[in-house]
């Protein structure tokens, strides 16, 4: 079987820790729910990641040299 998150063109995902969550909380005076959702059973996620958790995900980009996105993880 294939790991599809050891793909080459699969984004970097990493769960935030709490204190880096409050941070970006705090950056963007948001709530974790006003965060896009990302559902438990994408194959891209770690393994680790439960549901309640923030992912990051840093995507190469043409503009910038990377970009980063934060996601929920939902049911």
């Amino acid at each position: 079987m294939v790991d599809v998150s050891q793909h080459e063109l699969v984004p970097e995902h990493t769960v935030l820790e709490d204190d880096e969550l409050e941070e970006v909380l705090t950056e963007y005076n948001i709530d974790r729910t006003d965060l896009p959702k990302i559902k438990r059973n994408d194959a891209a996620l770690p393994d680790d990641a439960a549901v309640g958790d923030v992912i990051r995900i840093v995507r190469d980009s043409r503009t910038t040299d990377q970009s980063v996105v934060y996601r929920l993880v939902v049911e």
